[in-house]
């Protein structure tokens, strides 16, 4: 996504550059972690839809027509796995959420068999 987006930034997309800012805030978030969060914040709110695994979705402060959100998996205390990026719900609704959980879970899945063949 994050090339996709330098992409269209390059080619002038103004939309995509702020699609990449907030992307951007949202990653210094995560950094400023040192493990998974113990409690929700404003920009922090834990995924109920999830079933299979705790995740966590990183939003922005309020920008008129644009929900950028990106849903992260903490699989131990010195990692963030980026599960998803929602490039922008606020044109998705509430399809979003109620498909976010699931394709969360699936990808949550998929790394980590690629970690296990990996292993192997």
């Amino acid at each position: 996504m994050l090339n996709r987006l330098d992409e269209q930034v390059e080619a002038g997309d103004e939309d995509a550059a702020l699609s990449r800012r907030i992307v951007m805030f949202q990653l210094g978030i995560l950094g400023g972690l040192d493990g998974e969060p113990v409690e929700e914040s404003v920009g922090l709110k834990r995924v109920r839809q999830s079933r299979d695994h705790l995740v966590w979705r990183l939003s922005h402060p309020y920008v008129a027509g644009k929900a950028v959100r990106t849903i992260v998996w903490f699989p131990d205390r010195g990692h963030a796995v980026i599960a998803l990026f929602a490039n922008d719900k606020a044109r998705m609704g509430d399809v979003f959420y109620d498909s976010v959980g699931t394709r969360a879970d699936q990808a949550i899945e998929k790394y980590l068999h690629q970690k296990e063949a990996e292993e192997r």
